[in-house]
């Protein structure tokens, strides 16, 4: 359930955003308090961070283009005149400002509810996309321990958490990661969330903004701005300021005074284990002020370390073996995402396949096999499962033994991506395709990386 990159045929498992989901721009003129020196800047497809098109050479992030502060500040020392006398305070002149306020609010949080409205599952179909609410099951979440590391290869850290989620602990919500535990006397301001690959943290974030968004949780908070890692590294050689950044991903911000005190406002970092920007939060280089140029690494830094816009909530996720390099002074509160428990197994069954007949049967299945069963505890392995094996039950031609090992289960769904290659009439060699990208992913892993970028695929084109 989570990653698409481009036009590949490769499965994605990360909801993307289409043109569906964007919003159309809010028009001022229709109300009655309209100014004109203000507008509201919504996002169109000129706006919108496109994901990293693999197929080219060109690693320029053209979406992002920081503005710049304006014409210098205005010398403090003036002739007075009739025109630069102070004027009466106008109180409607307030009010208006307030209703244009609250007309950004309101089209930055729609905007927010379609982006994450769906969920592309594999080959995304724009056409076809899930409504996130009709699949999502709740993840089974609980504390986790500040500066635990482990240095196992996260395969066996995978097996190790589908042994722990039959333990009993005392679960978390996710929309309640920033309440205040009983030992604390406030609310947490930075929350650090950990998981294996495809246990579902990116879901539960987009999860998060989408009840924020309907207005259903989170009410204390005004503005979300979710920025993976994996986009923010496309801005890691640029000096900007805070705003720049913002504006750079939510055009519709241009329009708010986002620092003032007037917003409580929510940071969203995903996938620090994708991090290709250098964290170092020993650096002497402290940034405190938000009309400062920075580096987007120090800007981060010290964005998470409270020193630039301390009053603000921080949100991080991330696979174990990257959690580390944030320090723990600098994380509240650690929670782990364990996956799904039996029950809620098969309650995302009953929602991803229809036919209640066809459900059973898969469960059944999956139960015959240990390995399998256990595995399914892994969102995105659930996925993998669902998919195969509701195509080889219901094809009434379908032949062969049914997949009873993680090898085979791989082995067949790797069958069908090939077969949807074809369908969309590839002309590549596959034997040779196949091959390649099997040595990039083993080379990556080594090293490892978790996402490829444009240098990485050339190396074997």
């Amino acid at each position: 359930m989570q990653q698409k990159r481009s036009d590949s045929p490769k499965p994605s498992f990360v909801s993307m955003w289409s043109n569906q989901s964007i919003e159309q721009p809010v028009n001022l003129k229709e109300t009655s308090n309209y100014r004109s020196d203000l507008s509201v800047s919504m996002r169109s497809n000129q706006s919108i961070v496109q994901p990293v098109n693999l197929q080219d050479g060109n690693t320029e992030h053209s979406g992002i283009q920081p503005e710049r502060s304006g014409s210098p500040e205005p010398s403090c020392v003036s002739m007075r005149s009739n025109r630069s006398m102070a004027q009466p305070f106008n109180l409607k002149d307030t009010s208006e400002h307030s209703n244009d306020s609250q007309l950004v609010l309101k089209a930055f949080r729609s905007n927010m509810m379609r982006t994450f409205l769906r969920l592309f599952e594999g080959i995304a179909k724009q056409e076809n996309p899930t409504l996130l609410k009709k699949i999502y099951t709740e993840l089974y979440i609980t504390e986790g321990e500040k500066g635990e590391m482990s240095n196992e290869h996260e395969v066996r850290q995978i097996e190790a958490a589908s042994r722990r989620a039959v333990t009993v602990e005392t679960p978390i919500k996710c929309n309640d990661i920033f309440k205040a535990l009983p030992e604390q006397d406030k609310p947490s301001r930075s929350v650090l969330t950990k998981g294996v690959a495809g246990i579902g943290k990116t879901v539960s974030v987009q999860k998060f903004i989408l009840d924020w968004a309907e207005e259903t949780a989170n009410q204390d908070v005004d503005l979300i701005f979710p920025l993976p890692f994996r986009e923010i590294n496309l801005m890691k050689d640029k000096q900007l300021r805070l705003s720049d950044l913002l504006h750079a991903f939510f055009p519709e911000t241009k329009e708010m005074e986002i620092f003032s005190d007037q917003y409580k406002v929510l940071f969203i970092f995903d996938g620090l284990d994708e991090c290709r920007v250098s964290l170092d939060f020993h650096s002497s280089v402290k940034l405190c002020d938000v009309n400062e140029s920075a580096s987007v690494d120090v800007m981060l830094t010290n964005l998470i370390a409270g020193n630039l816009l301390p009053s603000a909530l921080i949100w991080i996720t991330s696979r174990p073996a990257a959690a580390d390099l944030i320090p723990s002074k600098c994380i509240d509160r650690v929670t782990e995402v364990r996956g799904f428990n039996d029950p809620q197994k098969e309650e995302y069954f009953s929602k991803r396949i229809s036919d209640e007949s066809l459900a059973n049967r898969i469960i059944s299945h999956l139960k015959s096999s240990v390995s399998l069963y256990t595995m399914c505890h892994i969102p995105v392995f659930y996925w993998i499962s669902a998919t195969v094996l509701e195509r080889m039950l219901s094809e009434a031609e379908s032949e062969g033994e049914m997949p009873k090992t993680l090898t085979q289960m791989y082995t067949h769904f790797l069958i069908i991506q090939t077969n949807i290659k074809h369908e969309k009439d590839y002309e590549k060699n596959d034997e040779d395709m196949i091959f390649k990208l099997g040595k990039l992913a083993f080379e990556q892993l080594v090293k490892g990386n978790v996402i490829f970028y444009n240098e990485d695929l050339r190396v074997w084109h």
